[in-house]
């Protein structure tokens, strides 16, 4: 059994850099969002230890960022030149990987979605479907970090914030939404602040000072991720409130970890991305030797992997 070498999309004068039609393809092929972010990396690991034991051969790859679509899209496009069995994705947007998607259904390849929800009306509308959807669910993310700033705060309860991802994203909207109303169906916890910060750790910073600012009683920040929770844990820091702030993150980004493991970070709701990419590849697998592709219209699967909150 062979991994295969992980191919990353480059940008240079000649264009897009992927890899040859000619070459002899892996079993499987998987696009994923990036390698520039640990998360992504363990998803990566999870899939090529799940390959390595069901004995098949992947292909993996990557758009340099989380910003560059038309990457992500050109790296699909190109996996379809080449005769894998089946395909998993991972779409940056839940429209930019639909009409690749859709071209690998109608070649009778069975296609798996990763982690963000393709628009499933539009690639039934493109005459394709997908075998299942694999993910966190990210409403109960959210909050399972709401809830545990609420009995942090206890009796007293008070101010909290949510510093958002990106706005359009379907993963970061989730977890929004599940913190939001676990603290809107709390009476004595108020949400005075709810902003985007574009997982970005800077931006979170500049976000998390305006709303300390602004809200110098404020008790609490979830964060959509552990970025934006260091930059956040940097700003409350920076007011003199580290220790009277909580602040959660959600991920459990190494980094993350080691900030709860030193007191700095309240904690992280860490996903568990390793699990999600081995149970999507076997899912493609069994799909695979099943031989039939799910009808267009009909409900895929859903394969929740549970998250866990990190404390200490």
């Amino acid at each position: 059994m062979k991994i295969r070498g992980l191919l990353i999309a480059t940008v240079a004068a000649a264009g897009m850099l992927g890899f040859s039609a000619s070459a002899m393809a892996a079993d499987y092929a998987i696009v994923l969002k990036t390698l520039s972010n640990p998360f992504w990396v363990q998803m990566k690991d999870g899939i090529e230890a799940k390959a390595k034991e069901l004995g098949v051969e992947v292909d993996i790859v990557a758009s340099p960022s989380e910003e560059d679509f038309q990457s992500q899209l050109q790296l699909f496009e190109d996996m379809l030149n080449r005769d894998y069995k089946g395909f998993g994705f991972a779409p940056l947007s839940p429209v930019n990987l639909v009409n690749p998607a859709a071209a690998a259904y109608k070649k009778g390849k069975p296609i798996v979605n990763i982690d963000e929800k393709v628009d499933m009306k539009a690639l039934e509308a493109a005459g394709a479907n997908v075998e299942a959807f694999v993910t966190t669910d990210n409403v109960k993310v959210g909050e399972k970090g709401a809830k545990f700033i609420i009995e942090k705060l206890g009796a007293e309860g008070g101010e909290v914030a949510i510093v958002e991802g990106k706005a359009g994203n379907a993963s970061g909207q989730a977890r929004h939404d599940g913190a939001k109303a676990a603290f809107e169906a709390t009476s004595n916890v108020k949400l005075v602040a709810s902003q985007p910060a574009d997982w970005d750790r800077l931006k979170a910073l500049d976000v998390a000072t305006n709303i300390l600012q602004s809200s110098p009683d404020l008790k609490a920040f979830y964060c959509a991720n552990d970025t934006m929770a260091l930059g956040v844990m940097q700003a409350v820091q920076n007011a003199g409130k580290a220790g009277k702030v909580l602040v959660v993150g959600t991920d459990g980004a190494p980094e993350a970890r080691e900030m709860v493991a030193a007191g700095r970070l309240t904690a992280t709701v860490a996903q568990d991305p390793a699990k999600v990419g081995a149970t999507s590849l076997e899912l493609l697998v069994n799909a695979v030797k099943a031989g039939k592709l799910t009808p267009v219209g009909t409900e895929p699967k859903f394969v929740a992997v549970d998250s866990v909150l990190v404390t200490k």
